[in-house]
């Protein structure tokens, strides 16, 4: 059977992504850890730019909760390393703004 399991914005409880979403749990944010995504709903894109991560220079785009504005974390555009390139369209959302 599917789960049921769910993750939401830890600040106004709008709906994120799904447990069968869920990549990795082992993920590093800007301020802690991080869950990986396939995908997420309920968000909206910033503008993307680079940045050097812990596992080299990405292209990024912060994403944030549609309903309450609260910054969640990033969606991979792009890797410049071919052993990261399976984290492009991937979402990250911190720990800190969901709940399960």
């Amino acid at each position: 059977p599917r789960s049921l399991r769910t993750y939401s914005c830890v600040h106004c409880r709008a709906h994120l992504a799904r447990h069968e979403e869920l990549i990795s749990k082992s993920f590093q944010g800007s301020h802690g850890r991080a869950y990986l995504f396939n995908s997420v709903v309920n968000v909206g894109c910033g503008p993307a730019e680079q940045r050097l991560l812990l596992t080299g220079l990405h292209s990024v785009a912060d994403i944030f909760c549609q309903s309450c504005k609260t910054t969640l974390g990033w969606k991979y555009e792009q890797a410049f390393e071919s052993s990261q390139k399976y984290k492009e369209g991937k979402f990250i959302i911190e720990m800190s703004h969901m709940v399960k």
